[in-house]
């Protein structure tokens, strides 16, 4: 089969010089039983290139099982992995396999295998090496025969050196490494590949996509992409959907593309030049009127998200005190207060407590609330007004310290589902 043939078969879309590097290194790899270590952020085909590469091996003929590490709890992970017996655990009413021993004989995809808890990793590393492992609860050795392919969008040579990945797994699983690179680095495949979808979604819908024009082509071409293809094939769903059988422009098109560079990528936005060298910062580029109302577009779409942030600071700061902590909250924002200064308000109330002065009598911050207090002092108060995108990031750390990692409590905490939180925590390359 040519390159060619097995991208049309595959669904692997694109031109560039780089998707072709990778669909030779497919070709090479898959009619062996050499594990392969697939690399790059999130959305860019990881799950695609793995379906290729077992398809084309000589074990098609049996299961491929695709397991997300960073999606399974760490309490269940190693059952889930490699099997339990009956009453090896609560809940446990009969035996079960796991996902390696469903694999034998075909192909286990270990997605996000960075997530993976260190206590198991020494078992991944025994049965990538022999096959060999055990069923919780079992004193009896299973072996399975089994082709290994991992997928990460982490560096693991940064996590071996943190000391969050083992270098024994780390060397173990990086024989072949395949580096998928993001839409933004193969700017010449986002129309090929917008094209398959619309027709697809076309299809699917019974619609018609009469195209776009010049300016929309060129805002699809050089938005950064962020969410890569997952998030190329949302927008063209979108647009087949709601914007049924009318010519796509840069106005419409606009209200699609989500994110913060959403109005192009980096190279196109105004630069400006150091403080230093020229007494004060100055506009490199002159910004036209159409740049002003884009500009102006992207601060109203702001809102939302900072809507959104707002809500999370406030979850943060008022739910999740625990019971014996209770009489550490804030006394309550007097209605003649602006609700959007509530954080001065907040600063005010802290400077004071710190001086003795109570608003109760029994009102006393813990050494914990105290360090929270100041943490969150200290990043808002900053001369520097933080991103977006950094304020989230910055809460959602606060709340896995406070519950010591148990990302149930900490999403219950920020107000957002479980789901979205382990959505933020893939997007920031957080732990």
């Amino acid at each position: 089969m040519d390159r060619e043939a097995l991208q049309e078969r595959y669904g692997i879309t694109g031109e560039s010089a780089a998707i072709r590097q990778v669909v030779d290194k497919i070709m090479q790899v898959a009619g062996t039983d050499i594990t392969v270590l697939l690399q790059g952020e999130s959305g860019v085909g990881k799950d695609v290139t793995a379906r290729a590469i077992h398809a084309l091996s000589n074990r098609k003929r049996n299961n491929l099982v695709i397991v997300n590490c960073g999606a399974i709890p760490e309490g269940i992970i190693e059952s889930e992995l490699f099997g339990h017996e009956k009453g090896s655990f609560t809940g446990a009413h009969e035996s079960r396999k796991g996902y390696f021993e469903k694999a034998d004989g075909g192909t286990i995809f270990l997605d996000e295998i960075g997530d993976t808890p260190k206590n198991i990793q020494v078992k991944l590393l025994r049965v990538l090496e022999s096959g060999e492992f055990f069923r919780v609860g079992s004193s009896k050795m299973y072996t399975c025969d089994v082709r290994v392919i991992a997928a990460t969008n982490q560096d693991l040579w940064e996590l071996v050196r943190e000391g969050k990945f083992r270098e024994d797994l780390y060397y173990r699983l990086d024989t072949v490494k395949i580096k998928l690179p993001p839409l933004r680095e193969r700017k010449e495949d986002i129309i090929p590949i917008f094209k398959k979808f619309v027709n697809e979604f076309s299809s699917k819908y019974d619609s018609v996509f009469k195209g776009f024009s010049d300016e929309a082509r060129e805002l699809l071409t050089s938005y950064r992409w962020p969410g890569n293809v997952r998030e190329l094939r949302n927008v063209a769903e979108q647009l087949v959907v709601l914007e049924k059988s009318q010519f796509v422009d840069k106005d419409t098109l606009q209200k699609y593309l989500k994110g913060r560079q959403h109005l192009g990528s980096a190279d196109n936005l105004p630069v400006l030049s150091r403080p230093e060298e020229s007494g004060g910062f100055e506009e490199e580029k002159h910004t036209t009127g159409a740049d002003s109302s884009l500009i102006y577009r992207a601060l109203l779409e702001m809102r939302t998200d900072i809507s959104d942030l707002k809500k999370m600071l406030a979850n943060f700061l008022y739910s999740t005190f625990s019971d014996k902590n209770i009489k550490a909250l804030p006394s309550a924002v007097p209605r003649d207060i602006d609700p959007n200064d509530i954080s001065s308000h907040l600063r005010d109330q802290m400077e004071s407590e710190s001086l003795g002065i109570r608003t109760s009598d029994e009102s006393v911050l813990t050494d914990e609330d105290t360090e929270e207090a100041s943490d969150l002092d200290e990043f808002f108060s900053s001369d520097e007004i933080p991103s977006i995108e950094e304020a989230e990031k910055f809460l959602i750390q606060q709340a896995l310290r406070r519950f010591e990692g148990n990302r149930r409590k900490a999403s219950e905490a920020l107000g957002v589902s479980e789901r979205t939180l382990y959505r933020k925590l893939d997007q920031y390359g957080l732990q």
